[in-house]
């Protein structure tokens, strides 16, 4: 099988522009990955009214039912991924996906409404470990954090635009029309997307070819990856951090609805600029600092998690207890910010430690135990705790339920600190 095989110091095969322009195609995918995933959570009341949904059921379609199939799914298509063309993978996904979302606003009960959740979590993970791997054959290994770092910035922007128009829409046209005219616009850009980006070849960055037969099976992936200390504690720190990210991220809305009393539009703006554009920073701080510092000493790629974590403790208390609800709400910008500065170090180090056509599977691992822990059982947990608590603490419970996040935190600053005394070791 023939390969292009740059050569030594070539520039010529894709120029930096050109490269850049694929960086900002991939993102815009996430973006309406993101938009697509994320939709429902600023929906969530009008459908639970709707609907006759409870808290449990609502956690179930924002996240477990979301989550399962995503991550399950997510490990073969990973590992298409590593042999064979990402670029049509990601294109055909987000097909997928996008006219699930559409269809989600014809349904007429829980049930169909989970089928249609299970069916935009399979056509996402077709997103983001071949994009992954993409980015790492694109761009160096001393600027791939920044490259992942604005990629990732993507479920920000997405959750902003998902936020800002789902929440007028909402107000405005319903919530069924709303997923409609969300779910649409990614079919477009798929066409888009697969007629303008070009599969880049294996190794293009460190100027390296493999060919398929030094293709790993997913036994020797994973084998890899345990056997790294590190990899262990970069994965259960991620999946705390994401269950924090998710489970409060998740309920913002309605903690906001019930607590400050605030509409759908008002709700949607605010929390499209203070969690969008925070999360949307956080992440870019998360690379591009994992970078500078990381190139002399690459434990602070995860010592920079440890201090953003940290900060965030007092802000998170901020959000749940203050009166006001703007200073809630710019309390949780900041958390938002502190949350999401682990996602771009983690993705970095994890394909640091695996060969070329490791990647996407790599990051598809990672992803298991990030999005079961977090984006599973995050929503969930909250949301069954604060059905648990309602009868004795009436409308108060979903405020007691997300205190608990204080200690979910904690866990995971421990976790990353054990990892940054690793991970020098393992890379």
């Amino acid at each position: 099988m023939s390969h292009v095989r740059p050569a030594a110091g070539d520039k010529t095969l894709y120029s930096e522009g050109y490269k850049k322009y694929v960086l900002l195609a991939l993102t815009g995918v996430y973006i309406f990955n993101f938009i697509d995933r994320q939709i429902l959570v600023i929906l969530q009341e009008s459908i639970k009214a709707d609907l006759d949904l409870s808290d449990t059921q609502l956690g179930l379609l924002t996240g477990l039912a979301f989550a399962l199939f995503y991550v399950t799914v997510g490990l073969p298509i990973a590992r298409l991924a590593d042999r064979s063309n990402r670029k049509n993978i990601i294109s055909i996904s987000l097909v997928i996906w996008s006219g699930m979302t559409a269809l989600s606003g014809l349904v007429s009960n829980f049930f169909q409404l989970l089928l249609a959740r299970v069916g935009v979590g399979i056509g996402e993970a077709g997103g983001s470990p071949p994009a992954h791997s993409m980015i790492s054959d694109y761009f160096p290994k001393e600027k791939r954090a920044t490259a992942i770092a604005v990629y990732s910035m993507g479920i920000y922007i997405g959750i902003l635009l998902g936020y800002l128009f789902g929440g007028w829409l909402d107000e405005i046209l319903g919530w069924r029309l709303a997923l409609m005219m969300m779910g649409i616009p990614g079919i477009v850009y798929a066409l888009i997307f697969f007629i303008t980006v070009k599969e880049p070849p294996r190794g293009y960055s460190e100027k390296r070819v493999v060919g398929y037969h030094t293709m790993p099976t997913m036994r020797e992936v994973l084998h890899i990856l345990v056997a790294k200390q590190s990899f262990k504690y970069i994965a259960l720190g991620a999946g705390f951090t994401a269950f924090v990210q998710y489970g409060v991220g998740n309920w913002t809305p309605s903690f906001m609805v019930r607590t400050h009393a605030m509409q759908g539009g008002e709700l949607g703006t605010w929390l499209a600029l203070s969690v969008g554009l925070g999360g949307a920073f956080g992440v870019w701080v998360g690379g591009y600092y994992g970078d500078k510092y990381g190139r002399s000493d690459p434990k602070w790629y995860l010592l920079i998690p440890v201090i953003t974590l940290s900060l965030s403790i007092p802000s998170t208390l901020i959000f749940l207890c203050a009166e006001n609800k703007y200073l809630c709400l710019m309390a949780m910008a900041f958390s938002k910010i502190c949350w999401t500065t682990y996602l771009s170090p983690c993705i970095a180090m994890s394909h640091g430690m695996v060969g070329l056509r490791m990647r996407a599977l790599a990051s598809a691992i990672l992803f298991l135990v990030l999005n079961i822990l977090g984006l599973g059982l995050g929503p969930l947990f909250f949301g069954a705790l604060s059905d648990y608590l309602a009868p004795t603490h009436a409308g108060q419970s979903l405020l007691f339920s997300l205190s608990l996040s204080i200690v979910v935190i904690m866990i995971a600053i421990s976790l990353f600190w054990k990892a940054a005394h690793l991970i020098k070791n393992d890379l």
